[in-house]
């Protein structure tokens, strides 16, 4: 596993990641509370036209995430 760590709304779409932390701890209840533990599998399945909302799946649930919400979420991508 690579060391590559960015904010969710940096992946592209279908790149898997491995969520680390948050770093907003409102958002990071919230995410919490739907699934997106640290240690979870995570990417991008698909974006809106205007690139907001994404939709992500996480513990096999697919979700939509405000962009601004994502950019709170660390990751690391997976070569």
């Amino acid at each position: 596993m690579s060391q590559n760590t960015v904010s969710l709304d940096k992946l592209k779409l279908f790149e898997k990641a491995v969520i680390v932390e948050y770093t907003d701890d409102l958002v990071s209840q919230q995410l919490l509370e739907m699934g997106c533990l640290p240690g979870q599998f995570i990417y991008i399945n698909n974006v809106a036209p205007l690139g907001d909302p994404l939709s992500v799946v996480v513990a096999g649930s697919t979700l939509s995430i405000r962009k601004q919400d994502a950019a709170t979420v660390i990751v690391s991508t997976l070569n």
